[in-house]
């Protein structure tokens, strides 16, 4: 393991459910080195997620983008001011945990930090590792720890719940009651990782005709395509669509009997909050995403079980092994 490790830089500028994946590896890292400082550079909403994971992330800074990367709109100006900026604050180690290195590597190492260390697209050298495409996305950052010799922890997510998420839940709470309600993400941020909203909606009424109430959910950009799924429903359903804040979507996950969704983001904080729930899987990737915890999850992959039936079926069989939750 690298000694004498006081500053640390993370270049992580994704989304939610890739930031979730990374938390098993953010513990791990604070772990080795509880003294250091470490800054995730990420894209601006992950103010918010670093002001939830304090106890692992010091400081984020405010990725401007770079050219290839699809995530933001990259300023060219700001890129060379961005790259000084990194120069300055001399971290002792950058960890490259953006991606396989193709289009990244070069910035990383013009940050200069005294080591370098990540991923990259062909064989294994010195602190980087051969990008394991095969591998969980959990797993694929605690493999580069232990490339370091930094010593893995659990595997386990977590998302740590406050004060003012239980308020922010209370203001859209209007009569839900604990662990009988179901919650119904329908979108996702790439339109093909989206199961057709027919099918949302047919499986709505089914956990409906079970006698659960239904809450359909999703971020602000999504509420076209929960209208769509609330109207093919024949049951009435709660539409929770762009009301909620990452904070009190977790607390209403947490009090659901259970999540129906997509692979996204929702599914992993799901996970992290340790509610039940059924994913559907959509770009042939469900080795790399899937919720660890096949007993509290069930991961249905479409590009091999393309039949409605079959995922009822997996969902019939988690809400019978899941019913210890309410317990």
């Amino acid at each position: 393991m690298l000694t004498d490790i006081k500053r640390i830089g993370i270049l992580r500028a994704l989304n939610l459910g890739d930031l979730l994946c990374a938390v098993p590896a953010f513990r791990a890292l604070k772990a080795a080195y509880p003294g250091a400082e470490i800054s995730l550079i990420g894209l601006p909403w992950s103010r918010a997620f670093q002001s939830r994971y304090r106890q692992y992330i010091d400081e984020m800074i405010e990725f401007p983008g770079y050219p290839g990367l699809p995530e933001r709109d990259c300023d060219i100006d700001s890129i060379p001011v961005f790259i000084n900026d990194m120069r300055s604050r001399r971290f002792d180690l950058l960890l490259q945990m953006q991606g396989k290195g193709t289009i990244v590597n070069p910035l990383v190492h013009a940050m200069k930090a005294r080591y370098t260390a990540g991923f990259r697209p062909d064989k294994t050298e010195g602190l980087f590792l051969e990008y394991p495409d095969r591998l969980h996305e959990i797993h694929r950052h605690l493999s580069l720890l232990k490339h370091l010799d930094i010593p893995v922890q659990s595997s386990a997510l977590e998302f740590p719940l406050n004060a003012a998420d239980y308020a922010a839940f209370g203001e859209i709470n209007d009569g839900l009651t604990e662990h009988q309600y179901i919650c119904v993400h329908p979108g996702s941020k790439g339109a093909w990782r989206q199961w057709p909203t027919p099918y949302f909606a047919a499986i709505a009424d089914y956990l409906a005709e079970k006698g659960y109430k239904i809450v359909i959910t999703g971020v602000p950009s999504e509420t076209g395509i929960a209208e769509e799924v609330l109207r093919y429903m024949r049951y009435p359903a709660v539409n929770l669509a762009g009301k909620t804040t990452l904070g009190s979507m977790a607390v209403l996950l947490q009090k659901a009997r259970g999540l129906v969704s997509n692979c996204t983001g929702v599914s992993h904080l799901a996970a992290a909050i340790h509610t039940p729930s059924l994913v559907i899987s959509m770009d042939g990737e469900a080795f790399r995403w899937s919720p660890l915890n096949t007993q509290l999850h069930q991961v249905v992959d479409w590009t091999k079980h393309q039949e409605y039936d079959y995922v009822i079926k997996q969902c019939e069989s988690l809400l019978e092994r899941t019913e210890y939750v309410l317990l």
